[in-house]
């Protein structure tokens, strides 16, 4: 009893485990040590094929999405280009009104001012417009030319030849194709690829309507009364089928 140490209120010692007698127990795969979590702290090493596939696969996703911007811009392009030709028939339409009532030509500054400020009026879409302005011009003078020496023939032949509307619409005409063909266009400019046979149709519809003059004035007395000139003037609106 003597050698058996107590607590201050008198329990044997011998009743709580020593150090030597605590039992441990290996960690479980649901607690994971210090080492491991420190370990999956640290970042993995990257490797670097797989890095440099990613750069290639970023390249190519930029490039396909550049290229179906070009392709989108580029069909809005061709569309708006069918539509360029619209512009060149309204300077057309809109001409030969003008000279109807003014016996005038309409210039570049009156036609900008009847469409909207977005629709952009160039100076090639003006001439070219004047150009197919002659074909209308000349229907209207050959049915002019027909009528007036219809009438003149009724009222006698002294009356055959030229009112004063008929020779202005010739005039007006030949005055047109010496300021046509006045023209010096550069020879890469985007106007040339449609001007050659633009000039060579304006040409054919003024000789067209000189002829229907020169029937009328020279070889209409020999003709009887009632005679018109023998005139077949195609539909459309100055092309090459229009005289």
């Amino acid at each position: 009893m003597a050698g058996t140490k107590r607590t201050w209120d008198g329990q044997s010692l011998h009743d709580e485990p020593t150090n030597a007698t605590i039992e441990t127990r290996p960690p479980t795969q649901d607690q994971p040590t210090m080492a491991t979590q420190a370990t999956e702290d640290q970042p993995q090493p990257t490797n670097p094929i797989i890095s440099m596939f990613e750069t290639f696969r970023d390249e190519l996703d930029e490039h396909h999405d550049r290229r179906e911007r070009l392709i989108k811009t580029s069909r809005d392009i061709t569309a708006l280009s069918k539509k360029i030709s619209g512009i060149q028939e309204f300077i057309e339409a809109l001409s030969f009104h003008h000279y109807l009532t003014t016996q005038t030509l309409i210039t570049l500054p009156e036609v900008r001012a009847h469409l909207p400020p977005q629709i952009l009026v160039t100076e090639e879409d003006y001439l070219l417009g004047l150009f197919d302005l002659t074909g209308e011009m000349m229907r209207f003078a050959v049915t002019a030319l027909s009528a007036g020496s219809a009438d003149a023939g009724a009222g006698g032949e002294e009356a055959v030849g030229l009112g004063e509307e008929q020779r202005g619409i010739v005039v007006d005409l030949r005055d047109m194709r010496s300021g046509f063909e006045g023209l010096s266009v550069p020879r890469r400019h985007v106007m040339l690829k449609d001007m050659g046979k633009k000039v060579d149709v304006m040409q054919g519809s003024v000789e067209k309507v000189e002829r229907a003059a020169y029937g009328i004035l020279v070889r209409g007395r020999e003709r009887p009364k009632g005679w018109r000139p023998d005139l077949v003037v195609a539909g459309g609106g100055g092309g090459e089928e229009g005289y």
